[in-house]
C-alpha cells in the first residue's frame, strides 16, 4: 500500500475510566470506522496455548491460571499494581510479552487497509507503549480525576488503594492531552465530544450525520 492509500490512523486513547470505550463505541456503530482494540487483542494473545501465555505461566506458575487454563486477570493485577519497585518491573515485564504482539497485528491491519475510512486503534497505553508512531492522529479522551476516581469505584468496585494504583501506573492524563492532536471532552454532555468529531471530520470534507 502506498503512502497516498494510507487512511487517517487514529490512536484512541487516555486515562483508565476517562470514556473511551464509550468513543470508540460511537465512532464504530455510528461511523462504521473499522476498530482494533487493544484490550480485546491483549485476551487474545494470551489464550491457553499461546507462546505468550507460555511465557506467563513458567514466570509466575499455575496460581495465575483459571480452572479452564485461562489467565486470572485479578491474579495478575495483584502482582503487577502495587506500589513498589518490584511490582513495576514485573508490570514491564508482562507488557514486554503483550505489547510487542499487539503493535505487529496493528501493522498487518495498517497493511491491508482502504484509504478511507479511518482505520482506529484503541489504545489505554498508547503513550507508555510507545505506539504513537502507527498512527496519524492522537485522540485522548479526558474527564477530571474526580470523575475518574468514581468510575473506577462504580464500576469496577475498586478501594481507594486500587485506584491509586492503576491511575498511578499510566502516564498522567494531562501529560496525554498535551501530546493529543484532538482532546475529546468527555467531562460533561456526550454532545460536546460527538460536535468535536464532526468538527474534525470537516479537515475532509466529510460530515457524516
Amino acid at each position: 500500500m502506498t503512502a497516498a492509500a494510507t487512511p487517517p490512523l487514529i490512536g484512541l486513547t487516555g486515562g483508565i475510566a476517562t470514556g473511551k470505550s464509550t468513543v470508540a463505541a460511537y465512532l464504530s456503530q455510528h461511523y462504521g470506522w473499522p476498530m482494533l482494540d487493544a484490550d480485546v487483542l491483549s485476551r487474545q494473545v494470551v489464550q491457553p496455548g499461546t507462546a505468550a501465555w507460555h511465557e506467563i505461566v513458567q514466570r509466575y506458575g499455575e496460581s495465575v491460571l483459571q480452572p479452564d487454563g485461562r489467565l486470572n486477570r485479578a491474579e495478575l493485577g495483584a502482582i503487577v499494581f502495587q506500589e513498589t519497585a518490584e511490582a513495576q518491573r514485573e508490570r514491564q515485564w508482562l507488557e514486554a510479552q503483550i505489547h510487542p504482539r499487539i503493535r505487529q497485528q496493528f501493522q498487518e491491519a495498517i497493511a491491508a487497509a482502504a484509504a478511507w475510512p479511518p482505520l482506529l486503534f484503541v489504545v489505554p497505553l498508547l503513550f507508555e507503549a510507545q505506539m504513537t508512531d502507527l498512527v496519524t492522529d492522537i485522540w485522548v479522551v479526558y474527564c477530571t480525576l474526580e470523575q475518574q476516581k468514581a468510575r473506577l469505584r462504580q464500576r469496577d468496585g475498586y478501594d481507594e488503594e486500587q485506584v491509586r494504583s492503576r491511575l498511578m501506573a499510566q502516564m498522567p492524563l494531562a501529560e496525554k492531552c498535551r501530546q493529543a492532536t484532538l482532546v475529546l471532552d468527555n467531562s460533561g454532555a456526550e454532545r460536546i465530544w460527538k460536535q468535536q468529531i464532526q468538527q474534525w471530520l470537516q479537515r475532509f470534507d466529510r460530515v457524516e450525520s
